[in-house]
């Protein structure tokens, strides 16, 4: 939803979503400049252009999402499913796009299938459809495929940082933004 919410248009938001909204930009910024993400990103620039970083975060996704045991106590099917629920519940607090695409987002389970390639490739789809610039990058799976214990490995590097960075950001925006 974060990418949805241009500018300072954050502000409208209840206190609890600002915070979501920043954080998410602000992992955004970290991501973006990280040594071991602009590497997982020139393995791909040559074909995708400035949308291998886009790319990346979903190769990224798709390693969360496969490994989700090794960075949490639950499963991904139950976190899913409350995940969806919780959006669902709360439909009111969305914008308009994300209250659009929640349907499609549950029914064809965009979460769980990140952990698969093919998941992986629908929603790469789905988004050159959206871009309509014709930049397939539904066909990055194929560098995955070619790739995958290198980017597995970048993946791996990154989060723990990743991880620490956002618990740093996030009690920052606590005391910028405390609870009403």
């Amino acid at each position: 939803m974060a990418d949805t919410v241009r500018g300072k248009d954050y502000m409208q938001h209840p206190i609890e979503i600002r915070k979501g909204i920043l954080l998410h930009r602000a992992i955004d910024t970290f991501t973006d400049a990280h040594p071991v993400f602009r590497s997982s990103t020139k393995r791909l620039h040559a074909n995708y252009h400035h949308y291998s970083g886009v790319i990346v975060d979903v190769f990224y996704d798709h390693f969360l999402a496969k490994n989700f045991q090794d960075y949490s106590v639950g499963s991904l099917a139950d976190f899913t499913q409350d995940f969806y629920r919780f959006l669902e519940n709360n439909t009111e607090a969305l914008t308009e796009k994300t209250q659009h695409m929640l349907p499609y987002m549950v029914q064809q389970d965009w979460l769980f299938n990140y952990q698969y390639t093919e998941g992986i490739a629908r929603i790469l789809g789905q988004m050159d459809r959206r871009i309509q610039r014709g930049t397939h990058m539904q066909d990055s799976v194929q560098e995955l495929q070619e790739f995958y214990p290198e980017f597995e490995h970048e993946f791996r590097q990154f989060y723990h940082e990743v991880q620490e960075f956002s618990t740093q950001k996030l009690l920052e925006l606590c005391v910028l933004y405390p609870n009403v």
